[in-house]
């Protein structure tokens, strides 16, 4: 009799907020990955903040007779959490798991097209493109990589028929959303519209938006948009598939 293998569990990985909206988002977003991809099983697990925490996750599963997972890192880049916290606590998992851990969600031309979506729920239509100037705006990192992804991402939206792209941070880099708020109009640009480049509501993205006072146009963060489930499960399959792995190596008994 043909048996067929069950599917690693997706153990999604939010960092978690004090605030309300963080949870409530990563959530909602988990159902729509739950959506588009009946029968398989996703779990959602915090790394401070919110419960269930990912150690509490992982042990559940375990204590299930669960084997093998997929911990989808949700983050837009390879920062500090992706590269540190997260490998640690996956490291600590109960040894019967044999866990991968999947890149992170971005960069991918479908977080572009999230971000167009917002913008275009905002107000703007494709129509207004060539005539307004975007501030990419991101929660911001110390490193490095981080943010040359992020000006990465700038200069190739750009390329897709913005009149202008300037990537902003709300902490730890520079520009300020503001600043490059600013830098736009004297650009002469018609219009100018702030996306940001968050996932969830929080501190950050209240900030981001603060910085946005100036701008026509602020978009909404990312949130439970379809293009931001379908990456996730684009994630989960390099992972299971092992065509794409970090150096985290599997964990196993």
């Amino acid at each position: 009799m043909h048996i067929r293998p069950v599917s690693p569990v997706l153990v999604v990985i939010a960092h978690g907020s004090r605030d309300p909206r963080h949870a409530a988002t990563v959530h909602a977003l988990v159902r729509r990955i739950r959506s588009l991809r009946p029968g398989l099983r996703v779990e959602t697990g915090f790394l401070d903040f919110n419960v269930p925490s990912v150690q509490g996750v992982l042990e559940s599963l375990a204590a299930e007779g669960v084997r093998d997972v997929v911990a989808l890192p949700l983050l837009l880049t390879r920062a500090f959490h992706a590269k540190a916290d997260i490998p640690a606590v996956l490291r600590d998992a109960p040894r019967r798991l044999r866990i991968r851990q999947a890149e992170v969600l971005g960069p991918s031309p479908l977080l572009r097209s999230a971000l167009e979506r917002r913008l275009y729920e905002a107000g703007l239509t494709p129509a207004d493109k060539a005539s307004t100037g975007v501030v990419l705006a991101s929660a911001g990192s110390t490193d490095p990589e981080a943010i040359g992804v992020i000006d990465a991402v700038a200069r190739e939206w750009r390329e897709t028929g913005w009149y202008a792209v300037r990537p902003a941070f709300a902490s730890a880099a520079l520009p300020r959303t503001e600043d490059a708020v600013r830098e736009l109009r004297a650009l002469g640009c018609a219009r100018v519209a702030v996306a940001p480049y968050v996932l969830a509501p929080g501190f950050l993205p209240d900030r981001i938006a603060r910085g946005a006072a100036g701008a026509d146009v602020l978009a909404d963060v990312l949130g439970d948009s379809p293009e931001v489930a379908r990456v996730a499960l684009e994630r989960y399959t390099e992972a299971a598939s092992g065509h794409r792995r970090l150096p985290l190596p599997m964990l196993s008994a």
